[in-house]
């Protein structure tokens, strides 16, 4: 007599599946699975097996940017700004730093209980010393991280890893207004990559560096030049690490990315800081009105902003190894420049570097 009514829910409620739930256990298994087979891919280059290159098909790329990966980004980029009690804190960096193989030794605050939440600890800066900018060669590395790719455009293409392609003018967008970058018109006729080369000798050259979650997340000017523009570009967050870069032909053409474009001493320079999965914020620290995955933005479109004015003709000046900006957890930053023929890498495909390194030089 004292049994309580159970009020139950029809079946057909509680089993109810929605669209967008369907999207996302099929598209997170999916990312789930791509994980690991980049892990075997990973294991097996390790071992010095040569990989095959093998394409994703249209199906795939669309079903992995079915995973809202901007709205998670959005959502870590949140949970990374609340303030960890004092004693999680060593717990939980402690953790990361042995996962991703982080030298704190290098920080310039050792001390784990300063960093109050996981953002100020990706964002933590380092000591002096820890990374001495080379002073003999004419460009250097922005970042801690791995080098993908490195050598001359060919043919309007740039390599995100050996044997993938991406397009060069899809990635940077139109031709920025050759008045704002004081560069020579072009001949109409002309590659949108010849258009790029404003002094005659020249050649394009590229560079991809891929920055690991345990890297040093900031990034530098890689030489001295002056940032004319910035073009943002909204678009997916998949992952760039080399295993899916290998797999997506022109992933960094879906992805979100910030270009700087500009000019150094011999003619055209870019740097564009290409977002990933958690990656969301790319911040660069002179341009206040950029705000990178935003909803009011929608996929497909860029946004541009000229530091050219009135008042100030010149642009944005930047030094060699001058603080340029920063990521929320570690991505991909590509160089794109202008140089003589005679310029040379000093890089091996794959190899560790770390911000102030020699890239290449004259």
């Amino acid at each position: 007599t004292d049994r309580k009514k159970l009020h139950t829910a029809p079946v057909g409620q509680v089993f109810r599946l929605r669209p967008f739930h369907v999207l996302v256990a099929t598209g997170g298994g999916y990312a789930g699975y791509r994980k690991y087979e980049d892990y075997k891919l990973e294991q097996l280059e390790k071992s010095g097996v040569d990989v095959p290159v093998k394409l994703a098909s249209e199906w795939e790329v669309a079903l992995y940017k079915s995973v809202p990966t901007r709205l998670l980004s959005r959502a870590w980029g949140r949970l990374n700004q609340v303030e960890l009690p004092t004693w999680l804190r060593k717990p939980v960096y402690s953790l990361y730093i042995w996962t991703f193989g982080v030298n704190m030794k290098e920080a310039a605050v050792e001390d784990l209980h300063h960093y109050r939440n996981l953002s100020e600890f990706f964002r933590r800066k380092l000591k002096p010393q820890a990374r001495p900018v080379c002073c003999l060669h004419s460009v250097i590395s922005p970042s801690d991280g791995k080098i993908l790719n490195f050598g001359q455009v060919k043919n309007c293409e740039v390599e995100q890893v050996k044997g993938v392609t991406y397009s060069l003018e899809s990635f940077l967008g139109p031709r920025i207004c050759t008045e704002e970058l004081h560069f020579s018109q072009a001949p109409p006729g002309n590659s949108f990559q010849q258009q790029l080369v404003t002094k005659e000798g020249n050649e394009l050259y590229h560079c991809v560096i891929y920055l690991a979650p345990g890297d040093y997340h900031c990034f530098h000017s890689p030489t001295d030049w002056r940032v004319s523009h910035r073009r943002h570009f909204p678009g997916s967050l998949m992952s760039v690490n080399p295993g899916v870069a290998r797999w997506i032909k022109e992933l960094f053409c879906h992805n979100e990315r910030v270009v700087l474009t500009g000019d150094w001493k011999h003619g055209f320079f870019s740097l564009t800081a290409v977002g990933a999965t958690n990656v969301g914020s790319i911040r660069i620290y002179f341009d206040q009105d950029l705000h990178t995955n935003s909803p009011r933005y929608s996929k497909g479109s860029y946004n541009d902003f000229s530091f050219i004015s009135n008042n100030n003709k010149e642009g944005i000046p930047m030094r060699k190894g001058e603080h340029l900006g920063e990521f929320n957890l570690g991505s991909t930053i590509v160089l794109i420049f202008e140089a003589p023929k005679d310029f040379k890498f000093h890089l091996k495909a794959g190899q560790k570097i770390r911000f102030g390194e020699a890239l290449g030089s004259l």
